[in-house]
């Protein structure tokens, strides 16, 4: 069998996901990246049990050591990205630049190995029309995980192996109780790495971006409070305003150049379309003409229908594509993800770009 490099964090999920490879007679070997200090699954803790976990299995472990590369493209994009007015998804990001590129380029060059595998709720699949590498929910719609994994190229899909993809979280919890892996009884991570670390995303931010006062205002422009920082708000965000209405208000803009929040009822918070930026076509090649499709404009929201139109490609090689939906969307926020889907499988996705005020 081939060597499979797994990456471990020291959850449930990866832990199993290794088990499973080794009794289908894999070579394994297991690999964390370390991509900050603090406490969290993905950092110190996590390492801890990762290492137990190999020790158990009696496999390699192997740490790799990512902070440069996780300050660069997740710390310094996250803070960018508030600061410029947006609210970026790190996940994506992270799997694309921090996570599986590197992992993959280091299974081959010093562990001989040429496929890589994660926890994470996919699968993948080869057309063999096209040739290419599709990417596919899980069966377990639940925890499906192919929302952050959008942007993955061929190259890394190819080289991709999602154990779990084909079975539920319950059967998961039931292997590794089964298998008596010490991490069957870990509780699940409920937050981003950095929430974990830091407490909350804004506990995270306040350390990189200095409180600047500004106004709180209605689409008229006219002043209702103020606030101590545009990074402090998303779209569609309700709670915590501190603004007294007669009516419920919702962010529907943001303007960091005017250091303004703007406000107004959830009708002003809701979108018939939107344009989203570096879009990375999956399962299909680029289609010239327009597309039908399902999209999901955040993890957790349902997909709805849609008209995915591609657009022109720029001197840098950014595909931009508008999405009209079929009925207007609520909370459309700029610097989510937009993951569009023929059924279950991705045709291809893009972060939101910003919307005019």
């Amino acid at each position: 069998m081939h060597k499979v490099a797994v990456g471990l964090s020291g959850g449930v999920d990866s832990s199993v996901a290794i088990a499973l490879l080794q009794r289908q007679g894999y070579d394994v070997a297991g690999v964390t990246l370390w991509l900050m200090k603090g406490k969290g699954q993905c950092c110190s803790e996590g390492m801890v049990d990762a290492a137990q976990l190999c020790e158990q299995l009696g496999v390699d472990y192997h740490v790799v050591d990512t902070r440069d590369l996780f300050q660069e493209n997740i710390v310094d994009y996250l803070v960018a990205g508030y600061e410029a007015g947006v609210t970026p998804l790190p996940c994506s990001q992270c799997n694309k630049a921090v996570k599986f590129g590197p992992m993959l380029r280091y299974a081959r060059e010093t562990l001989g190995a040429q496929k890589i595998a994660t926890g994470h709720y996919a699968r993948v699949r080869q057309d063999s029309q096209t040739g290419r590498t599709q990417l596919l929910r899980a069966v377990d719609r639940h925890k499906d995980q192919s929302y952050f994994l959008y942007d993955l190229s061929q190259e890394i899909l190819a080289g991709a192996i999602f154990p779990l993809g084909e079975q539920t979280k319950a059967e998961t919890r039931r292997i590794a109780a089964e298998l008596g892996l010490q991490t069957a009884g870990k509780p699940e991570s409920q937050d981003l790495c950095l929430v974990e670390a830091h407490g909350s995303m804004s506990a995270f931010l306040d350390q990189y971006i200095q409180p600047r006062q500004g106004e709180i205002v209605d689409r008229q422009g006219q002043v209702l409070g103020h606030h101590e920082g545009v990074h402090h708000y998303t779209i569609g965000q309700r709670k915590g305003l501190g603004v007294a209405a007669a009516q419920p208000l919702y962010v529907v803009g943001l303007d960091p150049a005017m250091n303004r929040v703007v406000v107004g009822d959830r009708d002003s918070a809701v979108r018939s379309e939107c344009t989203v930026q570096r879009a990375n076509w999956v399962s299909i090649a680029a289609p010239a003409t327009p597309i039908r499709a399902q999209v999901q404009i955040r993890y957790r929201t349902p997909p709805v229908d849609v008209t995915v139109i591609p657009l022109a490609i720029d001197e840098t090689g950014n595909q931009r594509v508008k999405l009209v939906f079929d009925e207007p969307q609520f909370s459309v926020t700029p610097g989510q993800a937009a993951v569009w889907y023929d059924g279950e499988l991705v045709l291809g996705g893009g972060a939101i770009e910003r919307l005019p005020l």
